[in-house]
C-alpha cells in the first residue's frame, strides 16, 4: 500500500489525505461549516478529478457538520459518479450521521464504521 500523506489544516478542520492502493482515503478530524469546508473541496480537488476515481472520506473524528459539509460531500458523491468511480463515507459520531440520515445522504453515499470496511467494501466478493 502506497501512503502519501499531504496535511491540510484549515481553521477547525484538518485534512490528512492519504492515496493508498489507487484510492484516496481524506481523513477529516474537527467542524466542517462555512469556515472551514475549503479544506475539504480543496482535498477533493476536481483538477485531480481522474477516470475512475475512489474515495473514501473519513468523517469519524468530525464533530460537527452544518449544510455546507453536506453540500460538499453531494459535490463529491457526483463528481466520483461522473468520472465512473465511487464514493465511500466512514461515519461513527452520532451527530455526523444523523445529520446525513437527516438529508438522506446516507442512503444514497454507502456507510461504514471503519475506513477498513470502506475499503474492504470496494474490492471483489467483500
Amino acid at each position: 500500500m502506497a501512503d502519501n500523506r499531504e496535511v491540510v489544516g484549515h481553521g477547525r478542520l484538518s485534512v490528512v489525505r492519504t492515496d493508498a492502493d489507487g484510492i484516496t482515503v481524506l481523513g477529516l478530524d474537527g467542524e466542517i461549516d462555512h469556515q472551514s469546508v475549503g479544506g475539504l473541496t480543496r482535498a477533493l480537488s476536481p483538477a485531480d478529478a481522474r477516470e475512475g476515481r475512489r474515495v473514501v472520506i473519513d468523517l469519524s473524528r468530525v464533530t460537527f457538520m452544518d449544510s455546507s459539509g453536506v453540500n460538499a460531500l453531494i459535490a463529491a458523491f457526483q463528481s466520483a459518479q461522473a468520472a465512473q468511480g465511487w464514493l465511500r463515507l466512514v461515519v461513527v459520531r452520532g451527530a455526523v450521521l444523523r445529520t446525513l440520515q437527516l438529508v438522506g445522504l446516507d442512503t444514497v453515499v454507502p456507510c461504514h464504521p471503519t475506513v477498513e470496511d470502506a475499503l474492504a467494501s470496494t474490492r471483489p466478493g467483500a
